[in-house]
């Protein structure tokens, strides 16, 4: 059975098909984060060191994305997203059954891996399908299924999760990534690399200092975002004291803040992207510290998480300013940001069960969280100075 072939009029279709692949892959991620305490429960370990669960998954991201992006460099597109999605099926399914927790964190590596591939090549299959001056839109469809997977996907997952089991949450997205594979063979064009880059092209963008200042925003800062997400669960069972039903709300206001975040950083960054990003990472440092504080009352950490969602409006300023710099090896460029968000989302829970084991308290993890957001803006300083140098600022900035 051939797939059809691709029809201006019927572009809603691929793009669905691929977006519900970016929900899976943002369903996939977060959703283990809001049932760390199950997971620790389940296996009879303490709330750090199931935190493993979530830095394998990130490892996996990181290792997988630059090396499937290169190895599927001259791939037809479609047919890599099969193999991808085909590969969080697997992933995902095997972790459904895991009989130990060892095994659990080897199979999140496993999950991970397509990770950051999915996503590099399904933004590109929309962009060749886009008419004229259409190219973000279409682009940003895609991306759209990670957004909806923070706001409706997660709350919904971590319901699912502490009335049946996480196995079923994990088993779910199993399900859905064969949808998503069957769906991309019927719904997405045939999209063949007719003009692959060369490696060395794509490599030499390693040698740039400014894209690896730029990138460390994302390395270092970021992580601040995920060392209390990873742990807000087990802040609000322990710290808010509220019934778990507030873990689903607090998820959600957390997507609503990225969505909102996402919206009007983006278009504050239109104007001054440097200064918008030095600026919103101090604000996230005040955030994290107001984390600390916010924990005793419900409607007060609501607020924070918005707020602390709205600073991963910043991952789409970062990027852009990492292609600006660098006008050759954007497939490279795509999968270092992923490989830098997970490598933050790996430290991130590194970090806050460091500071856990320790002793502190669950909701003292914002603590740990400024630190890495100052770290952030030290790399966001070094970046300035940098482009500053080369002549790279913009009067508005």
């Amino acid at each position: 059975m051939s797939a059809p072939q691709y029809n201006q009029g019927a572009a809603v279709w691929p793009i669905l098909a691929m977006a519900l692949g970016t929900f899976v892959l943002g369903l996939t991620e977060f959703s283990a984060m809001s049932m760390l305490p199950l997971i620790a429960e389940s296996f009879s370990v303490t709330p750090s060191l199931a935190g493993n669960v979530i830095s394998a998954y990130a490892i996996g991201v990181v290792i997988g994305a630059p090396l499937f992006m290169l190895l599927t460099n001259k791939t037809n597109r479609r047919t890599a997203l099969i193999v991808f999605t085909a590969m969080i099926l697997l992933g995902n399914g095997l972790s459904a059954i895991a009989s130990s927790l060892t095994e659990l964190v080897v199979y999140r590596v496993l999950s991970g891996l397509p990770h950051g591939a999915y996503f590099g090549t399904a933004l590109l299959v929309a962009s060749g399908m886009a008419p004229k001056g259409k190219r973000a839109t279409y682009m940003s469809k895609v991306f759209a299924g990670l957004t909806i997977a923070t706001i409706v996907g997660v709350p919904m997952a971590t319901l699912v999760g502490q009335n049946m089991s996480w196995r079923v949450c994990m088993a779910i997205v199993a399900v859905l990534a064969f949808i998503t594979m069957f769906l991309i063979y019927r719904l997405v064009p045939s999209s063949p690399v007719t003009n692959p880059t060369r490696l060395r092209e794509e490599f030499g963008v390693l040698k740039n200092k400014l894209v690896w200042s730029i990138s460390g925003i994302i390395f270092v800062g970021f992580g601040g975002v995920f060392c209390i997400y990873t742990y807000l669960a087990d802040t609000i069972i322990n710290v808010t004291e509220t019934p778990e039903v507030t873990i689903s709300i607090a998820m959600m206001m957390f997507g609503i803040g990225t969505t909102i975040g996402n919206l009007v950083i983006s278009k504050l960054a239109d104007h001054s992207p440097l200064a918008t990003t030095g600026i919103a990472l101090l604000c996230s440092v005040a955030i994290a510290i107001m984390y600390v504080f916010a924990a005793g009352n419900i409607w007060w950490l609501y607020v924070t998480v918005f707020l602390l969602g709205a600073s991963v409006g910043l991952a789409a300023v970062i990027q852009s300013m990492l292609l600006d710099v660098s006008p050759t090896g954007h497939a490279m460029i795509g999968a270092l940001v992923q490989c830098a968000f997970n490598t933050a989302n790996a430290i991130g829970p590194w970090v806050g069960g460091a500071l856990l084991a320790s002793g502190a308290t669950f909701n003292e993890t914002g603590y740990a969280s400024a630190m890495l957001f100052v770290g952030g803006f030290v790399m966001w300083a070094l970046s300035y100075v940098q482009m500053r140098n080369r002549n790279l600022i913009p009067a508005t900035n």
